[in-house]
């Protein structure tokens, strides 16, 4: 539009013969041109299609990968039909010492992203990759230090121990009830039936004074 309006400025300038009109037309040609320079370069039709597929449609986010590890690496396998046909760059990982993002740009015209915050242990960023496999995404965190991960993340870490407190006591038969008791709630009718065996037969043993036992 910049451009139109100066072309029709410089048309009038060659058809105005008075000083005063010539100045007003000259002082707008020169704004136009600035305005005209200072403007970003504009991104040819093609160019802006391609970035468009490049993008994608929707955003899915992945929740389900499965985990590995060696001495030295943790490697979390992510299944994506198809991910070895895209290129390189719309596959990208960012790592943090303590955290991965992957962002998959453009698979079948979706984005995939997962997010992995608070690892178990601290990873080397700079030795840290990804790989891209048939059907697969493989995410590499180094570790920085040669130990076994008992989980990936600081929450799975807490959430065990949660569960394993709620059935782990001081007192060991408090623990056993616990134990019992989830076996029961969890358990099919052959296992309700066997708790209860059980159950009577540690009854009468405390009605007779044998064990010092209660459910």
């Amino acid at each position: 539009q910049l451009q139109k309006d100066l072309e029709e400025v410089k048309e009038l300038l060659t058809k105005a013969t008075r000083k005063r009109l010539r100045d007003v037309l000259m002082t707008e040609k020169h704004k136009l041109e600035i305005e005209i320079k200072n403007q970003p370069p504009s991104k040819p039709k093609v160019a802006a299609e391609e970035e468009k597929l490049s993008v994608g449609g929707y955003t899915v986010k992945i929740n389900n990968y499965g985990w590995d590890q060696s001495d030295k690496f943790i490697k979390i396998y992510i299944s994506l039909n198809g991910v070895q046909k895209l290129p390189a760059e719309n596959v990208q990982v960012n790592f943090t010492e303590r955290s991965f993002d992957l962002l998959v740009k453009n698979l079948n015209g979706k984005n995939y992203t997962m997010t992995f915050n608070n690892l178990l242990k601290p990873i080397s960023v700079e030795d840290s990759s990804r790989k891209i496999k048939t059907d697969t995404v493989l995410v590499m965190c180094r570790k920085k230090r040669e130990e076994k991960w008992d989980c990936l993340t600081q929450v799975e870490k807490e959430s065990k121990e949660k569960e394993k407190a709620a059935y782990d006591t001081s007192d060991p038969s408090e623990g056993l009830m616990n134990l019992l008791k989830k076996m029961y709630a969890e358990g099919d009718d052959e296992m309700k039936r066997t708790i209860n065996k059980a159950w009577v037969e540690s009854r009468e043993k405390q009605s007779k004074g044998d064990i010092p036992m209660d459910i």
